[in-house]
């Protein structure tokens, strides 16, 4: 009788320590920056969200949440948070010029 594999046994591919990850967003509200993270995990890229409040003996009056990815999805990842602002920013500006007309 075949066994099948068990999935706690399955390798599962571990994260490079020595890969190089870039900055592509801080923010200090928590909630943007994990509307942006997904943003990104639904686009296929992953990300790391960390707390910058770990950096406060550092660096005081820092915080905050910030958002790393690879170094190859670095590029498309900015360009999707940038495509994802101005879309953001039309529909905010839609909204005012429909208010103003309903006045």
């Amino acid at each position: 009788m075949a066994t099948q594999p068990d999935a706690k046994t399955e390798e599962r591919p571990q994260p490079d320590p020595d890969e190089k990850l870039i900055k592509v967003f801080d923010s200090e509200e928590e909630s943007e920056a994990l509307v942006v993270k997904g943003l990104l995990d639904s686009a296929g890229i992953e990300s790391d969200l960390q707390s910058a409040s770990l950096l406060q003996d550092a660096f005081p009056g820092l915080g905050g949440m910030i958002i790393q990815v690879r170094e190859e999805d670095a590029e498309k990842a900015l360009k999707l948070i940038t495509e994802s602002r101005q879309a953001a920013g039309d529909a905010a500006a839609d909204e005012v010029d429909d208010d103003e007309t309903q006045a």
